[in-house]
């Protein structure tokens, strides 16, 4: 619905008309609505009529648990614990778990009692794996049942309680048995027993898995959700690919933020004093990397002070390798973190990227080398650029492939400030191979 008119809709029209009307209405444009709405009085007027069941699905769309709070606080204690009532248990999980303890007891306090119950549990999860992000709330079917049965209990099923397109079946102790379409179901004659149209080759993920395990699970199959057990196969809950879409967003954010040696949590919104304490550190390691690069060019202070125009030359020579091991990196991080680079093929993607970074050396070197000749008015010194630049190439991809999989194998994520060790490695080696061979060859500099 178009925005003017939807909020003619909300300001005008009775409740009756509103309530006809805001289920085709997708709880994102309400939200697109009230965030463009900047006088606060017109913003409640807009939510007076909205059921709280809408309210409940705008709040989960909102992806900052600081925003839901003080969403909430706009509605009287009475309406906002109807509105935390209508919302999903492991959406609530993700609000408290977001907040600060105090505020994270207060939401607390104003859920209901098999609410609070869920939400304990899940909060009992690690919120990086599989029990952490799946929610509670799902449609199971028995399988001694019959299909009428079946019909039968899916036609009593609540309104909140959403039936899927593929129900999963449990025994009488809630172990997983199999899965169903429902179009199966429908089709089957009403005698027909659960157990002869089940398909028991289920795919279930442990809930101690990591998420970034459950998404790779989920890109593997393709599915829209999967179930989650115990390591007795007891059911626990249900992940939804809307689930995995918010994890893949977060990893990929966390990786990036990682890369550039900050906080995986940083983000726009975050205070000076959160984004000064998330950089500062990495920002004293590269500072100490570029003391370390500096020593290196100092032990050949010599040869710059016979032939001044090195120093013109070098710095390119140390930033196209930089540049070189970030590519090597960046596909190496994303590989890892896919699950893509396993020990059958590691050995190729070595040589692949030691390759790449050779044939890559040849061709910038010979740039490289025939402008530093030209520059310097001496083909010697351009052998020298052309040399250096081959060997810090290959250098930087051996880097970008090495540092994220010894961080791997150490058990720390591959993104963890990369760029910062790659960088280091380009900067150190450039100026060595340069100033390096510049000291061999200088005779023939000068």
């Amino acid at each position: 619905m178009e925005k003017n008119r939807l909020k003619d809709l909300l300001l005008n029209h009775t409740r009756e008309e509103i309530q006809e009307e805001i289920d085709d209405i997708h709880p994102a444009d309400l939200l697109e609505l009230l965030e463009e709405t900047e006088d606060e009085d017109q913003r409640r007027e807009l939510l007076n009529d909205i059921p709280d069941d809408v309210v409940a699905d705008i709040v989960e769309e909102m992806d900052d648990g600081d925003d839901q709070y003080e969403f909430l606080h706009m509605f009287p204690k009475n309406r906002r614990k109807e509105i935390l009532d209508e919302m999903s248990d492991d959406e609530l999980t993700d609000l408290v778990g977001e907040l600060d303890e105090k505020e994270g007891r207060e939401v607390f306090s104003e859920l209901e009692p098999d609410d609070q119950q869920q939400v304990k549990q899940l909060l009992s999860y690690d919120p990086e794996t599989a029990g952490g992000i799946m929610t509670t709330e799902y449609v199971y079917i028995f399988a001694k049942n019959t299909v009428a049965d079946t019909l039968k209990y899916l036609q009593s099923v609540e309104d909140e309680e959403e039936i899927k397109s593929y129900l999963y079946v449990v025994d009488a102790l809630d172990h997983l048995k199999g899965v169903v379409a429902l179009r199966d179901i429908v089709r089957s004659s009403f005698d027909t027993k659960m157990m002869d149209i089940i398909n028991d080759n289920v795919i279930a993920i442990n809930y101690l898995e990591d998420q970034e395990e459950v998404a790779n699970t989920f890109k593997k199959y393709g599915y829209s959700l999967m179930p989650v057990v115990d390591d007795d196969n007891k059911m626990l809950g249900i992940i939804e690919i809307d689930d995995i879409l918010d994890v893949m967003e977060e990893e990929t954010t966390e990786d990036m933020n990682l890369m550039a040696g900050m906080d995986s949590e940083e983000d726009v919104d975050s205070t000076l004093s959160e984004s000064f304490k998330s950089r500062i550190p990495w920002l004293v390691v590269n500072l100490a990397t570029a003391v370390l690069a500096a020593a290196v060019v100092n032990n050949f202070s010599g040869t710059i002070e016979k032939v001044v125009s090195l120093s013109a030359v070098m710095s390119i020579v140390t930033g196209m390798g930089g540049n070189a091991g970030t590519q090597s990196l960046t596909i190496l991080v994303r590989g890892l973190s896919l699950g893509e680079v396993t020990k059958d093929n590691a050995l190729r993607i070595f040589l692949k990227e030691i390759g790449v970074g050779a044939l890559t050396g040849i061709v910038i070197g010979i740039i490289v080398g025939i402008g530093s000749m030209i520059f310097a008015h001496n083909p010697w010194f351009g052998v020298v650029a052309a040399l250096a630049m081959l060997l810090n190439m290959i250098a930087a991809n051996f880097a970008g492939y090495l540092v994220p999989v010894i961080l791997k194998k150490m058990h720390v994520d591959p993104a963890l400030a990369s760029g910062v060790f790659v960088t280091t490695v380009t900067d150190c080696l450039g100026f060595f191979f340069f100033l390096g061979l510049a000291t061999l060859f200088l005779p023939l500099l000068l």
